[in-house]
């Protein structure tokens, strides 16, 4: 018995000992970034950038992460085109003169093994500013076919746009200041 509690507690020091950081590239056909905001107050306009590239760096032993997302501004969809275009002219994002918007996180905090908060900077138009993304949901598998872990979930923030020089119809409450902003990712183990 003694012998057994031993072998069990080596077996834990050993594994703990070994667990590395994993590093998970984004899949692109499940990692988007949507927004939400109230449009004179009244219905919510909605939208997602399709285009969405990254790396999380998570090691679940030591509670520690690294988060990197580049975004292609260019790749904005509400599904109407005219409002499309809008977005990305000057009154918006400025896609012309910024056609990335970067978040880098050093920190993310733990409920156990899974990450709950992610705290980082998020740079567009050229500014950057501080941003808390939580985590609404998170898991990990084996996907059936690449026979890889994929970790993922989604992560959600609200952000004063104009802090980032998104400006245009604030003053007049055509569309908020505030955005509510929801990560979906899920990420191949390299």
């Amino acid at each position: 018995m003694f012998q057994s509690a031993i072998f069990i507690l080596l077996s834990a020091v050993c594994s703990v000992a070994l667990a590395q950081p994993a590093t998970y590239k984004a899949d692109p056909m499940h990692t988007f970034v949507m927004w939400e905001t109230k449009h004179f107050g009244v219905s919510t306009s909605r939208g997602r950038w399709d285009k969405v590239e990254g790396e999380v760096t998570l090691d679940r032993a030591a509670k520690t992460g690294r988060v990197e997302m580049t975004i292609d501004m260019n790749a904005i969809n509400t599904g109407v085109a005219p409002f499309n275009t809008h977005l990305k002219s000057a009154d918006f994002f400025d896609v012309a003169n910024h056609p990335t918007a970067k978040f880098v996180a050093n920190e993310v905090r733990f409920d156990g093994d899974r990450p709950n908060e992610i705290i980082g900077q998020l740079t567009m138009r050229g500014k950057t500013h501080p941003v808390t993304l939580k985590a609404i949901g998170f898991g990990c598998y084996t996907h059936p076919r690449l026979q890889r872990e994929v970790c993922g979930g989604d992560f959600e923030a609200t952000l004063r746009r104009s802090l980032w020089d998104v400006s245009y119809g604030v003053a007049n409450r055509i569309i908020a200041d505030d955005i509510r902003v929801v990560i979906q990712i899920e990420g191949v183990r390299q």
